[in-house]
């Protein structure tokens, strides 16, 4: 049996420690110094969607994404759309495509891991655009960035009171072609109705406003009108489209297209909102039967908050087989398209502001001006 020294023992103990806590110091250290010099870090994430240009800015339509993503130490991404599943790639590139129709705010969740499985990550929003229809040519535009008058070349004010003297739907307005109701300024069109007296042949209203058509007749198409909406109860604005074989006097196109009367020509409301309820927009269709002649029209409604104080994108997608409205991408109403409708010739757009009326209701006592500003009109096609 063999006999150990105390002291031998001891010592030996004593050198074991201190090389175990000098191995573990310098592990310690190594497995540091490893982790600071692959740390990943410096996340860079690059959206780009399919077609933008200054004109589409949210893309062709489409639908497709393509997201770049760069990161010191990286050997790996992931990737999440929409919270959607998890997709990865090495590359750092990862394309998606949306499949919800209309113009709305996502977002894509970026990861990046190093090789010890350490990461960081990034949410990245942006606003894309989704169509079935690739309506990627625009036909006519403005983006209102001068001063003054409407442009004449795009724009025709509607003046004349078809109705004995007034406007239709009991409405208590006169329009007018003066810049005091109709003006560019700061990039934006303001429609302003005014409460004024105001006489047009035999004809007194005490209120002005302004009514404009397009000079550009489309058939089939996408509109884009993104506007801010009068706060002040009784008005009545609206974003619309006419045949443009509805020969309404002083309208733009009258006779130019035939001789159709209202409703056999058709009406789109792209958007209208009632003078007493700001947080709601209406999106409606009137029209004739073509077959019977008798009068239809359907239509649905949107909740949409700050109407006034916020820009809203209003917009349409017109085809042979239906007609979408969308208020900031969100679906609005659907209409079946079909050879009883009179939904295959040209319309035209306008924008108004009516004063009372059907859907304009009561004004109140106090009312003395409110505005409609649009920053952009765009149609596809």
């Amino acid at each position: 049996m063999t006999k150990y020294n105390s002291v031998y023992i001891l010592k030996t103990m004593s050198f074991l420690y201190v090389a175990c806590f000098l191995l573990f110091f310098f592990n310690s250290c190594s497995s540091g110094d490893s982790e600071i010099n692959t740390a990943v870090s410096n996340l860079q994430v690059e959206v780009s969607l399919a077609g933008a240009n200054d004109q589409q800015p949210n893309g062709d339509g489409s639908g497709l994404v393509q997201v770049t993503a760069t990161a010191d130490n990286a050997v790996r991404y992931a990737f999440r759309f929409d919270n959607g599943d998890v997709q990865e790639s090495t590359s750092g590139i990862m394309e998606y495509t949306f499949t919800k129709e209309g113009t709305y705010t996502s977002n894509v969740v970026v990861w990046a891991y190093s090789e010890s499985g350490q990461f960081v990550n990034e949410t990245v929003n942006f606003t894309v655009y989704k169509s079935d229809v690739q309506f990627t040519n625009l036909v006519f535009f403005d983006e209102f960035e001068y001063e003054g008058s409407p442009d004449e070349e795009k724009w025709h004010h509607q003046v004349i009171p078809p109705n004995n003297g007034s406007w239709f739907n009991d409405e208590l307005q006169h329009y007018t072609a003066r810049t005091e109701n109709s003006y560019v300024s700061d990039g934006t069109l303001k429609i302003k109705a005014i409460k004024e007296q105001y006489s047009y042949g035999a004809s007194t209203k005490s209120y002005t406003s302004a009514r404009l058509n397009s000079k550009y007749a489309f058939t089939f198409g996408r509109v884009e009108v993104r506007a801010k909406l009068p706060a002040a109860a009784g008005t009545w604005p609206a974003i619309w489209t006419l045949g443009a074989n509805c020969n309404e006097t002083g309208s733009f196109f009258e006779g130019q297209y035939g001789s159709g009367q209202w409703p056999g020509c058709g009406e789109i409301d792209i958007m209208e909102q009632t003078g007493w309820d700001k947080n709601t927009i209406i999106s409606h269709f009137h029209w004739g039967d073509r077959n019977t002649g008798e009068y239809k029209n359907m239509g649905g409604t949107a909740p949409v908050a700050n109407t006034s104080g916020e820009f809203h994108v209003y917009s349409m997608e017109w085809t042979s087989s239906s007609i979408k409205t969308f208020v900031d991408g969100k679906l609005i109403y659907e209409l079946p398209n079909s050879r009883e409708k009179p939904y295959d010739h040209p319309h035209y757009l306008l924008l108004n502001i009516a004063m009372g009326g059907n859907l304009g209701g009561a004004i109140n006592d106090d009312f003395q001006e409110s505005s409609m500003e649009i920053d952009y009109v765009k149609v596809f096609q």
